[in-house]
């Protein structure tokens, strides 16, 4: 979930904190990805159609190993450098929202089995991909496929996005592309959304700057996490009757969510029972990644043997088209090298500041293979 309408309280409250980039500005650019979220992606829409999705010869799926391949060789031509983060272990603080995605993904398994009997192919399209889950397997055949590419890997103790966060902080890569806001809330310096958007959409990438935003709310980085907490994240529930605009009104004047809470209208608003925001705050401010100074991120050359063998031989890609994406990334490797022209002369800044509403942006139906086919030929019903 991330924050909720966090990006339109940005975007209507602290403009000049957004710019829209091309996709093409983070050429030389080293950027920490959230994996799961572009796993998730891929899952819903790849090479699906209803309950159908890509398989290969064994009957299992696909869609995560085609979308991850395509969009990183489409990030690395483009002279960009990925760095995919893990998830860990939950925070035991997250177990209420996972209960509450697991119901969801219940109810709506109950849905689309009322929708396949009775033939409704719009409610089986929409019901279906409400079900889908990211699994240890979906994540462990990425992550192989990731080092196979030569692509740096990292597996963080707990949430990915922290992790993210941690590193761009740390000055090891410039930026966190994910969906949800919350990288935001753990402080990451840059914050990017829409970059692993498909180049069909022709949605541009936004930027936020954590440090313009809270410039331009005028808060503190920890009045700042209140007021996300306020807004309502993965971690606690939020005040009922409180939105964005009225939490960002009550930090202004109060400063904190204590203080808030000595002086709301207690029948007005509706404070949960053992609401635990401290707990919550704690989290995004101290949150469990790994510090390690040693930690190097290393793109290396992709193994073409490992690759074919994996993609090909396991999992039904067509052998041509492996193989000429494998010269694709050899090809960008040399091209990432050249670095960023700012290397060589001082930049000069195109970007103007935005207001806009959110846009939601899905992956395209990336496909190594023919429209109705699998990886190896097959759908799986």
């Amino acid at each position: 979930m991330g924050i909720k309408g966090l990006t339109k309280l940005l975007a209507d409250n602290a403009p000049k904190a957004l710019k829209e980039q091309k996709f093409e500005s983070y050429f030389g650019r080293k950027i920490a990805i959230d994996a799961s979220m572009s796993i998730y992606q891929f899952l819903i829409v790849v090479g699906r159609t209803g309950t159908d999705m890509l398989t290969n010869e064994a009957g299992e799926v696909t869609s995560h190993l085609q979308g991850m391949f395509s969009r990183t060789i489409r990030l690395l031509e483009a002279g960009i450098k990925p760095v995919y983060v893990f998830d860990g272990k939950p925070p035991d603080l997250k177990k209420k929202e996972l209960a509450k995605r697991y119901s969801k993904r219940e109810d709506a398994t109950d849905d689309l089995n009322v929708a396949l009997e009775t033939g409704n192919m719009e409610e089986i399209e929409k019901f279906s991909k409400r079900t889908v889950k990211v699994t240890k397997q979906h994540n462990d055949d990425c992550k192989k496929l990731l080092r196979l590419m030569g692509v740096p890997v990292i597996e963080a103790p707990s949430e990915a996005e922290a992790q993210c966060a941690a590193l761009c902080k740390a000055g090891k890569v410039y930026a966190v592309a994910s969906e949800d806001m919350d990288s935001l809330t753990f402080g990451a310096p840059r914050f990017l959304r829409h970059l692993m958007d498909p180049s069909s959409k022709k949605i541009p990438v936004m930027e936020f700057e954590v440090s313009k935003v809270l410039e331009e709310l005028n808060v503190t980085m920890d009045q700042f996490i209140d007021l996300c907490i306020l807004c309502g994240s993965d971690y606690c529930d939020s005040i009922k009757g409180i939105g964005g605009m009225t939490a960002m009104k009550l930090i202004r004047q109060h400063g904190s969510i204590e203080n808030i809470l000595e002086n709301i209208n207690k029948e007005r608003y509706q404070i949960p029972d053992d609401w635990p925001y401290p707990e919550a705050r704690t989290l995004f401010k101290e949150p469990l990644v790994n510090t390690d100074e040693q930690l190097e991120l290393k793109w290396a050359a992709p193994d073409e043997e490992g690759l074919i063998s994996f993609l090909v031989n396991e999992n039904g890609f067509n052998s041509d088209r492996v193989t000429k994406a494998i010269e694709k990334i050899k090809a960008a490797k040399n091209k990432s090298a050249q670095g960023r022209l700012e290397s060589f002369f001082k930049p000069v800044g195109t970007s103007a500041p935005i207001k806009r509403k959110d846009t939601g942006g899905k992956p395209e139906k990336e496909s190594a293979n023919k429209k109705g086919k699998t990886a190896g030929g097959k759908k799986k019903k």
